[in-house]
């Protein structure tokens, strides 16, 4: 598939993906980056928080480091949003709202939002998934 690039940012990615044949972090197609689930682990310290707002706040920022590093301009071009959520409540709605409004403030996304009952990762409370659409003559990935 040397049509597609692949990218992903140095941490925790890293342990995933060599531990499992089936995990990239970001490809990208055409002109749109498609990326995996994203959880809120801190990529250098190789943590996760215990707090709901605080893995949503790392989840955006790794989801911003992973399309920069496909070659995107991070969430401006953001177009679709999934999000899945241990518990479904107030506290983890109003911590997504935040920070739509904080890393889109021109733009509102499409956004897909569900309750499920496990995610991959242990500790991890919430995944959250993107498209975004690179417009033609805008940075290519290196391959």
């Amino acid at each position: 598939m040397s049509h597609l690039s692949w990218a992903k940012i140095p941490g925790s990615a890293d342990r995933a993906s060599s531990s499992s044949h089936a995990y990239s972090q970001a490809v990208r197609v055409g002109n749109t980056i498609h990326l995996s689930g994203q959880g809120g682990w801190d990529t250098q310290a190789q943590t996760i928080s215990s707090s709901v707002p605080q893995q949503i706040d790392q989840a955006f920022a790794n989801i911003n480091a992973i399309l920069s590093a496909a070659g995107g301009k991070g969430w401006s071009q953001v177009y679709k949003v999934r999000s899945y959520h241990l518990a479904l409540d107030v506290e983890a709605q109003d911590s997504m709202v935040k920070n739509f409004g904080k890393w889109m403030p021109e733009h509102k996304p499409l956004w897909t939002c569900v309750q499920v009952g496990r995610l991959a990762g242990d500790g991890m409370k919430v995944e959250i998934e993107v498209e975004a659409h690179v417009p033609v003559g805008v940075s290519e990935l290196n391959a």
